[in-house]
């Protein structure tokens, strides 16, 4: 199969750079496009009233901090990068429907082989909604 465009989800740890490499790779092998990713935490959806924060304010920063990683790591991925998308809330959706919104045909995505990737893994997550192949590299 011939994938047209390569969607690499990132967390922003230190191993980003790992996974857009290897997306950039295999994109440039295949003539794909390449789209990189950035879920974060919807703080709004936990907040409990006991703190006094403009979370509004809060999340935005966050994103525009996410957004320029984001381009860093497209700068360095030695591939143009056609997308970079930052959003907040459940991680499966949100990529569903990046997924859907640019034809994706392929997420890229690590697993941090550690003890507590054992037992809150996001890979897991996107394994059982992901409409499209999944690549996943292992993260030591």
């Amino acid at each position: 199969m011939a994938y047209k465009h390569i969607l690499v989800a990132i967390d922003l740890s230190e191993d980003s750079f790992v996974l857009v490499d290897k997306a950039a790779q295999l994109a440039k092998s295949l003539d794909a496009k390449l789209s990189l990713i950035h879920i974060d935490v919807n703080y709004a959806e936990l907040y409990t009233g006991l703190i006094d924060i403009n979370l509004a304010d809060a999340q935005h920063r966050m994103a525009d901090d996410a957004q320029k990683q984001l381009h860093l790591l497209a700068n360095k991925a030695n591939y143009p990068v056609s997308h970079t998308l930052v959003g907040s809330g459940d991680l499966s959706d949100e990529i569903c429907l990046a997924i859907n919104d640019l034809d994706v045909e392929m997420v890229v995505c690590g697993h941090h082989q550690d003890f507590w990737s054992k037992i809150l893994s996001s890979t897991k997550q996107l394994m059982n909604h992901t409409p499209v192949d999944l690549l996943i590299v292992p993260l030591k």
